[in-house]
Order: structure tokens, then C-alpha cells, then sequence
């Protein structure tokens, strides 16, 4: 298949269907642990048209959803001082902090400015030799290594008035949190098959065999997250639990040599705090020593900030897969894209935001019996 409506073929997916019905026998729970899974999911009414003995958990794959709120407020702190320009992704400006966000710091008179990639970031600072530039690296091991490359530029190039705001956290450290909460509900998991496209698939087989649950690297389009179910399934009902690589048009076991050098150059390993979840050990990077200079945190001391959630969110529970969005008594009403009281609202791959923009729900989703048309060109068409 070299084409993307072919991932979205409506004969291929019923066939998917049928099988992954004729082989469950029980309940099972299954977590997604990308948010840009997430979205295909409720976008497509790919849990509608599954059985209803298997459920989908949304995970904390969403890396704005998860950077912390103490991070935030860094941004906040370093973007409104006025010899910085401060760069990031457009996705995080309406992220809030604690009474604030980028937007408002911008419409404040702060430099904030929308960037497509570091490298812009790395520019505009050439271009502004007599002011600070920042760029804000968040997410998961996908989009670390053009941040790591861009500070490797900046100190090759002896650019000293860029620098690099990290949040970056690591997948496998979160799977292992998950299933060693006592309240974790998952049997299998979903792997994103971006960052296995990085990181390669040589850390799951430790955790599949420790906790006994499937993991399977999964794509993102709805044949795609068919067929992770349907391996998924197949190794619950057999009572498996071995790594699956289903994405294999973008995954080597290996992953990407080329990148994963870069990152043990510019990144350590450290703790890290998930926010609505907490802190994790060894889930996030940080700068290497040798690259200190180009820490932001490090530049500009922000150090230690007091932070504060909204008692009214319930992100944290929904990162965790503890609740479905909508089981949130704010949302749609005192939580929305326009005034939200967590990141899973306004992140393009938030939880809240998928259930917001395709499903407003005020109960239980319809099943595939009672909309037939979610299958037949409306969603998976």
C-alpha cells in the first residue's frame, strides 16, 4: 500500500472487523498511547465498530497534554521578559498555565512568535544577535532529534543567544508507570509507531514480559489501528504477550541509528513530572552537561515555581485513562477549545479536543448497529 486512501479503505476495514469479532470471546481493555491514535479513533468511530467487549483507553500520549504545568510557567516567566523572543510550536500558546498562557503574554507586548521548526527559531536568533531566543522542545522522542540537531547548529555555528526550553519525556518509562498503578485497567497496548520509528522497539520486550501484556507498534490510520487491535486481541485471546510490529513500512526493530546517536550526544536521561500525573522516573531528557549553555532554564535561572491546577479539571484522570473525557463534569461547558481548563482541551492531539471536535457526547456513544454510516464513508471512508 503506497497510498494514504488506501489505509482508509472501507471493504479492507470491514474485513479487519469481521475478523477482530469473530476472534474476541471476552472482555478486554486496550490502551491507545498516542494522541494522534486518539484522534483517528474518535475521528474515524473506530470504538464504535468494535466490538463491544473490547475497549479503548486513551493514554498520555499527548506530549502537550503532558508537559507540566511548572514548565509552563517557565515559558510564561522567560517569554515575557523584553529582551527575549521566545519560539514554539502554535499548538502550545493556548496551553494554559496558572492564570495565564503564550497568548496572553503575547497580547501583553511579549515576543512570542509561531515557528515550524526549531531551526526557525535557530534563524530569527542570527537575524536578532541583541536579543535572547528561545524555543520551547516539548514532546516525545519524535520530535527530539530536530531539537538536539538544532542545538548541535547553534554551538557549531557559535550562535550564544539561542536556547533550548526542554520537555521532553519517553514512552517506555510511561507504559511501565501505567501498569504498575493499582488502578490500571490495560491488557494491551497500542504503540505509537512514531516514536518506535525513532527509538526502534528494543525496550517494550522487557516491559511485555514483565507485566504479561501485548504491545503492538501501531500506525495511525484506521487500517492501521485495525490491524493493532486485531493482533492485540488475537494475543489476549491466546494468551500471549510478545512485541507485534504492525507498522512496519515505518518501524526497524533497530529504529533510527542516525537519530538515536544524536540524542545520546545532546540528551541525559532524568526524572520527569507528566502533568495530571505526576513525576516519573527516568521518563524525561534534559540537556547533557556539555550543552548547558543552551539550557533556557539553566540561562535565564527561573528555578522553582509555585503552580496550581483548576480543582474543576480532570485531565490528569483522562491522561491516565480513568475516565473518557466526557465523564468530566467541566467539559463542554466551564472547559472548552475557547476557555479550557487543561491542555487535553486545546492540544491538537488532546483527548478532550478529539471528544469535543467529532463527538460532543451528553451520554453513551451510539454503537455501530445504530449508525451504520460511520463505516460507510463518513468516518473510515
Amino acid at each position: 500500500m503506497k497510498y494514504l486512501e488506501e489505509f482508509q479503505n472501507p471493504d479492507l476495514a470491514r474485513r479487519l472487523l469481521d475478523e477482530i469479532h469473530a476472534t474476541v470471546t471476552r472482555p478486554w481493555a486496550l490502551m491507545e498511547v498516542c494522541g494522534g491514535q486518539t484522534h483517528s479513533i474518535i475521528r474515524h468511530g473506530i470504538d464504535q465498530l468494535l466490538p463491544e467487549q473490547i475497549e479503548l483507553i486513551h493514554g498520555p500520549g499527548c506530549p502537550v497534554c503532558v508537559t507540566p504545568l511548572d514548565v509552563i510557567d517557565k515559558a510564561l516567566e522567560i517569554a515575557s521578559r523584553p529582551d527575549v523572543i521566545f519560539c514554539s510550536f502554535g499548538d502550545m500558546l493556548r496551553v494554559p498555565g496558572t492564570g495565564r498562557d503564550l497568548f496572553q503574554v503575547r497580547s501583553e507586548g511579549g515576543d512570542v512568535r509561531v515557528v515550524y521548526s526549531p531551526l526557525d527559531a535557530l534563524r530569527i536568533a542570527q537575524q536578532n544577535p541583541d536579543k535572547q531566543v528561545v524555543f520551547f522542545g516539548i514532546g516525545f522522542e519524535t520530535t527530539a532529534p530536530p531539537n538536539a540537531m538544532t542545538v548541535h547548529q547553534a554551538r557549531k555555528l557559535g550562535i550564544r543567544n539561542f536556547s533550548l526550553l526542554v520537555s521532553h519525556v519517553r514512552v517506555p518509562p510511561a507504559i511501565e508507570a501505567i501498569m504498575s498503578s493499582a488502578d490500571c485497567r490495560v491488557q494491551a497496548f497500542l504503540a505509537a509507531g512514531h516514536v518506535c520509528s525513532v527509538m526502534g522497539i528494543e525496550e517494550y520486550p522487557e516491559l511485555a514480559e514483565r507485566f504479561r501484556v501485548p504491545i503492538v507498534v501501531t500506525g495511525f490510520e484506521p487500517l492501521d489501528i485495525l490491524e493493532g487491535v486485531r493482533r492485540a486481541v488475537r494475543q489476549l485471546e491466546r494468551g500471549e504477550h510478545t512485541v507485534d510490529n504492525a507498522y512496519e513500512r515505518a518501524v526497524r526493530p533497530e529504529g533510527n541509528l542516525a537519530a538515536k546517536a544524536m540524542l545520546a550526544d545532546l540528551f541525559e536521561v532524568t526524572d520527569r513530572a507528566w502533568r495530571g500525573i505526576g513525576m516519573i522516573p527516568h521518563s524525561g531528557w534534559r540537556l547533557a552537561e556539555k550543552y548547558r549553555e543552551f539550557d533556557a532554564e539553566h540561562r535565564f535561572q527561573v528555578g522553582e515555581i509555585a503552580t496550581q491546577e483548576p480543582a474543576a479539571c480532570r485531565a490528569g484522570e483522562v491522561l491516565q485513562g480513568l475516565i473518557k473525557p466526557h465523564e468530566c463534569e467541566a467539559f463542554g461547558t466551564a472547559c472548552t477549545p475557547r476557555t479550557p481548563l487543561g491542555a487535553t482541551m486545546v492540544s491538537s492531539e488532546g483527548a478532550c479536543a478529539a471528544y469535543y471536535l467529532y463527538r460532543r457526547l451528553g451520554g453513551t456513544p451510539t454503537r455501530p448497529e445504530q449508525n451504520q454510516q460511520t463505516l460507510e464513508g463518513t468516518s473510515v471512508g
